[in-house]
């Protein structure tokens, strides 16, 4: 399976002007792509401005996408502030490459120490979706620090997680460390999305990754800005459950 990721700099809260970026990246897209996947809030960088940036289900910017995934046939998965029922979450959205909504992820652990869990609402519900047969868990950012809903994943079966992120330079030995650890405990591959640049209060440098179900890493965007593609086989993640079958003994306590 061929997998996509822009890892890139984000003008600050300048939607237009992100989304006329990512165009040019993807004008080097390989037409045998599967799935591409871009960072948490990927036209906005890391906003605690909900309202002014949100969109509803059916709003400009969602409809962009729509129209990319369809012309480019590739499925997508990206991040982006959406607005519902009054309410603004830190989402992520998968369109299949007919541009049709697949599944729809609203994060879960809120960063408390930026003030998220004061502008944005929380949920509950952990989602696995499908590319082409491929089971796939979704998360943002923080999340990773939270082993148990990687577990629910593990016993989902899912065969790869996604986490899309804005993780700051000052804990980029955490986000390795713990996107390799993710792998190993659920025996996929982990994929985490990051971006690099700037924003008004952290520094990035990117290192988005992907690490099999042994812990190896296959892929790494370094601190480079771009459009990355590596592949992934989803036979490793079936064999290494086989010859090594510790999620059996998995007790959620």
């Amino acid at each position: 399976m061929k997998i996509g990721i822009v890892q890139y700099s984000p003008a600050w809260e300048d939607k237009e002007r992100n989304f006329r970026k990512i165009l040019q990246f993807l004008k080097e897209l390989p037409p045998d792509v599967e799935l591409l996947i871009l960072p948490e809030m990927t036209l906005t960088g890391f906003t605690m401005n909900a309202a002014e940036n949100s969109e509803e289900i059916d709003g400009t910017y969602l409809t962009e996408f729509i129209h990319l995934a369809q012309k480019l046939k590739t499925d997508f998965i990206f991040g982006f502030i959406e607005k519902e029922n009054r309410q603004y979450f830190n989402s992520l959205i998968h369109l299949n490459s007919d541009g049709l909504i697949a599944a729809k992820y609203k994060k879960i652990h809120l960063f408390a120490m930026s003030g998220e869990n004061k502008n944005y609402a929380e949920s509950s519900e952990t989602v696995v979706t499908k590319v082409n047969g491929a089971k796939i868990g979704l998360s943002i950012c923080y999340d990773l620090r939270f082993p148990e809903l990687y577990r629910f994943y593990a016993k989902k079966r899912a065969e790869v997680i996604v986490d899309a992120a804005n993780w700051p330079v000052k804990r980029i030995r955490h986000w390795s460390a713990l996107l390799r650890a993710r792998a190993i405990e659920n025996q996929c591959y982990v994929i985490g999305v990051n971006r690099v640049g700037n924003d008004p209060f952290q520094q990035y440098n990117g290192r988005s990754a992907c690490y099999d179900p042994m812990g190896d890493e296959i892929f790494n965007a370094l601190d480079e800005e771009g459009l990355f593609t590596f592949e992934i086989d989803l036979e490793k993640v079936r064999q290494t459950r086989k010859s090594l079958p510790f999620l059996e003994d998995i007790k959620l306590i």
